[in-house]
């Protein structure tokens, strides 16, 4: 399993340029588009100046277009188009209506969550914010950030995240992990290193929202943990050593224990689509090994 592969379902973010899985903005909101972006978010470090005002968000015809630029990123279940410098574009494959994980962007955008910005959502299709730099994963595999201050991130932004309760206008697919109950705060539910943007302006922002919904913070955690610790139990990848040490520090620092969820977690990695052949087989070994490292750290 290569870094990229912590899930199957997400691409690598070229440096100087852009991840994007991220949602759209509601109707009526203040827009950013002719002149400003929204606010910067931080999280560790205030974030960079922009060292240019972006030009003026895409006319919505690009929605339409089957051929709006080439592709930045590629997923299981989405691609992402590179419009320009300042904007994506972001189209289900499958043609699912994305407004519903837009409304819930701009729900943790509301909140203080550093997330792109959004402007359009119609369809499948999200026109966004095309944000610049390396993703944490990416960092890591440089040396550009330590596994203790990357895995305190991670923390930080599940902690961050599960302060913001659910949003009662946002529904989710309930044909979908049937066996998964709501709960009380956003989930991510794919918050791993390849999701996280160290971007330019906002700071690191959590990208690919595809997943989130209303749900618990234990199954939040035990689903990081167990991408994570899929790539720390694969003994052929490259990354297994430093994947588990990642992943002992992520869950040594976490107030939050996945023990609670790690079952719910295991059957919705063990029915993923977007897992490659043999990594299915994986997902009880890795879930043994976050019960070790917990029972460890505690």
């Amino acid at each position: 399993m290569t870094p990229s592969g912590i899930a199957a379902s997400h691409d690598p973010a070229p440096q100087g340029s852009e991840r994007s899985d991220d949602p759209p903005a509601p109707a009526g909101a203040p827009a950013a588009p002719h002149g400003s972006l929204p606010q910067p978010h931080g999280l560790h470090a205030a974030p960079r100046t922009p060292l240019r005002t972006p030009g003026p968000v895409p006319s919505a015809d690009v929605l339409t277009l089957d051929d709006p630029g080439p592709v930045l990123a590629s997923g299981s279940s989405a691609d992402v188009y590179a419009l320009d410098e300042d904007y994506v574009l972001r189209r289900y494959r499958c043609g699912q209506d994305a407004t519903s994980e837009a409304r819930l962007l701009q729900h943790v955008s509301a909140h203080g969550f550093p997330v792109p910005a959004v402007f359009v959502a119609q369809g499948p299709n999200l026109l966004m914010e095309r944000l610049h730099g390396p993703t944490l994963l990416q960092a890591l595999a440089a040396g550009e950030i330590s596994i203790a201050d990357g895995s305190q991130l991670l923390v930080d932004l599940h902690e961050r995240l599960h302060q913001i309760p659910a949003p009662q206008d946002v529904p989710h697919d309930e044909t979908r992990w049937p066996h998964l109950s709501a709960g009380p705060v956003v989930a991510h539910l794919d918050l791993h290193p390849g999701n996280v943007v160290l971007s330019d302006t906002h700071g690191p922002s959590v990208v690919d929202w595809a997943n989130a919904r209303a749900a618990t913070p234990e199954l939040d955690v035990a689903l990081t943990a167990l991408m994570i610790s899929e790539v720390a139990v694969d003994a052929g990848g490259d990354y297994s050593h430093a994947a588990r040490a990642f992943l002992a520090a992520f869950l040594a620092r976490s107030p939050v224990s996945p023990v609670p969820a790690l079952d719910a977690a295991a059957e919705v990695r063990r029915t993923d689509p977007g897992l490659l052949t043999g990594e299915k087989e994986l997902v009880g070994d890795a879930a043994d090994l976050v019960r070790e490292l917990v029972r460890v750290a505690s």
